[in-house]
């Protein structure tokens, strides 16, 4: 697994994210999570089949799709279902497939590493971006979702 210095690095020297999965649906975590990167000055190049455009940017249907280089591959996918996502990143050359929270295939991990990409497994690129930057005081705390302060329920 990564270490801060090393998510450091990626997220300094590496700027295009091809976000897998990515849905127009400002709910969904993946559309939080690109638009935040978007914000912080990232290039979002959303996949995914089913729109044309997502959060301003021309939608593609895969990786190999992409007519411009991709450092990070950001998976929203299923730990299952990473796998082909990997192997078009290697094929394109990407240098890092980032697998989000919750977010687990060794054998995906394995096959990246081994072709010399470097691999994040199990982490959200905006909260790791938001802890390494200091912006978990803008996201979050700031606006109240996040808060020491236990909330008051009322039985029913």
């Amino acid at each position: 697994m990564a270490d801060s210095n090393q998510l450091r690095k990626i997220l300094l020297e590496n700027k295009t994210l091809a976000v897998v999965g990515l849905s127009a649906n400002d709910m969904r975590p993946s559309f939080f999570a690109a638009k935040y990167m978007q914000d912080h000055g990232y290039r979002i190049i959303p996949v995914n089949p089913r729109y044309d455009e997502i959060l301003g940017e021309k939608c593609y249907p895969d990786l190999l799709s992409i007519p411009e280089p991709v450092d990070i591959v950001d998976l929203f996918q299923r730990s299952e279902r990473v796998m082909p996502f990997v192997e078009q990143a290697i094929e394109i050359r990407a240098k890092v497939v980032w697998m989000q929270l919750g977010v687990i295939n060794r054998d995906a991990a394995s096959l990246a590493g081994s072709a010399g990409l470097e691999v994040v497994m199990d982490r959200c690129v905006k909260i790791e971006y938001a802890r390494l930057f200091g912006g978990l005081n803008w996201v979050g705390v700031d606006t109240k979702v996040i808060s020491a302060k236990r909330p008051l329920y009322v039985n029913h």
